[in-house]
C-alpha cells in the first residue's frame, strides 16, 4: 500500500527590539542624510529637511536628553560636494500640536510643520568639536512633549534642514537618559514619515525600515527616490517572502500599491533595500516614505512594533507514488 503523507511546517518569529539609535542596529543604516539647500537633488534628497519624532511612555518621569552624532558637516563622514560650505540646523520642539499638526506628519516641510514649542535649536557648519562625536539637547522633561492617547506616550520631534551650501549631512540620534553617554529609555522608541538616509556602499549589507499596518489598512503605496537602480527593494511580512517593487533612477520617483492581505495588519512590514553586486553603487542616498489608501503617511519605527516579522513559511512535504 502506498501512503501519502504530509507535513506541514508553519514557522513565525518575533523578534524583540530594545535598541534605540537612530537609526537602530536592526534597521542597519549607515546614516541619516540632508543635504544643504543648494544641492542638487541628483545628490539623493529631495527636500533638504529631515522629522524624526521621540516617543517617552507615559509612566516614565526621569529626564530625557536627545543626542547627535556627528552634527557638523565637514571631516570624517559627511560628504563634500567642491569645499565645505553647508551649515544645518537641529530643531527640538514638544507642546501641543508637535505632531498632532497634520503638516508636521507629511513629507514636504511646507504650512505649519515646526508645529509645537521649540524647546532648542542650534546651527552646525564644519566645526572639528562635533565631529565623529556628539552633541546633546536637554533636559527636557518627558511632560514638555505633546501627550498622544493613541501611543500611551509624550513626543518631541526633531527637524534636521540644510540651510546653506550643497554638501551632504550625515549623522545619527540616540534618545538617552545621560547628557554624556548613550543610556536607553526602556519602551522609549523613534519614528518617520520619511527616510533619508545613505546605503552601505558594501553589497553584502542589506538595510532595512519597517513600516506599521494598522487595523483597517486595505493598501500601500510605497515611494522611493534617488534609487539609482542600485539593485532591489523587497516587501517581507508574515505573507510575503520578498516582493519586489518598482525602483528609481537617477532624480526621479517611483512607487508601487500593494493590497493589504488581512494577516499582515497590526504588524510591520519589512522593506529590504538589497544593493546590487555588479556594478557596486557608492555613496548612494535615497528617500522613501509610505502612504495607505487615503493618502496618509504611515510611520516606519527603528524599533519594528511586533519585532522583525519573518515569512511564515508553509511545506508540504510527500513521498512521490511508487
Amino acid at each position: 500500500m502506498i501512503r501519502r503523507v504530509a507535513v506541514i511546517f508553519v514557522f513565525f518569529l518575533f523578534q524583540v527590539s530594545y535598541s534605540q539609535p537612530v537609526p537602530s542596529l536592526e534597521e542597519n543604516i549607515p546614516f541619516l542624510m540632508t543635504f544643504g539647500n543648494e544641492a542638487e537633488i541628483s545628490w539623493g534628497d529631495d527636500d533638504f529637511s529631515q522629522t524624526f519624532f521621540f516617543l517617552i511612555p507615559a509612566d516614565f518621569k526621569r529626564q530625557v536628553f536627545i543626542r547627535v552624532f556627528d552634527p557638523d558637516i565637514g571631516g570624517t563622514h559627511d560628504e563634500i560636494a567642491g569645499d565645505w560650505n553647508t551649515q544645518s540646523t537641529y530643531e527640538v520642539f514638544g507642546g501641543a500640536g508637535c505632531h498632532s499638526e497634520d503638516d508636521a506628519r507629511e513629507t514636504s516641510p511646507i504650512g505649519n510643520y515646526k508645529s509645537g514649542i521649540l524647546l532648542g535649536r542650534k546651527v552646525f557648519g564644519e566645526d572639528p568639536r562635533y565631529d565623529n562625536d556628539w552633541y546633546t539637547f536637554g533636559p527636557f522633561n518627558p511632560e514638555e512633549g505633546e501627550y498622544s492617547e493613541q501611543f500611551d506616550g509624550h513626543l518631541f520631534k526633531v527637524i534636521c534642514e540644510g540651510i546653506t551650501g550643497d554638501d551632504g549631512n550625515m549623522y545619527r540620534y540616540f534618545i538617552s537618559t545621560s547628557a554624556n553617554e548613550n543610556k536607553p529609555i526602556e519602551g522609549a522608541n523613534a519614528y518617520a514619515y520619511e527616510y533619508s538616509f545613505r546605503m552601505h556602499n558594501d553589497p553584502n549589507e542589506v538595510s532595512h525600515i519597517y513600516p506599521y499596518v494598522t487595523e483597517g489598512t486595505i493598501t500601500v503605496k510605497i515611494y522611493n527616490f534617488d534609487w539609482d537602480n542600485d539593485g532591489d527593494i523587497l516587501v517581507v511580512s508574515r505573507e510575503r517572502q520578498g516582493q519586489r517593487l518598482t525602483v528609481s533612477g537617477e532624480e526621479n520617483w517611483e512607487w508601487d500599491e500593494i493590497k493589504v492581505i488581512k494577516e499582515e495588519e497590526k504588524s510591520s512590514y519589512d522593506f529590504q533595500f538589497v544593493k546590487s553586486k555588479n556594478p557596486v553603487v557608492r555613496n548612494n542616498n535615497v528617500v522613501v516614505n509610505v502612504r495607505n489608501q487615503f493618502d496618509e503617511t504611515m510611520p516606519f519605527y527603528t524599533s519594528p512594533i511586533g519585532g522583525i516579522p519573518k515569512y511564515k513559511y508553509s511545506v508540504i512535504a510527500e513521498p512521490l507514488d511508487e
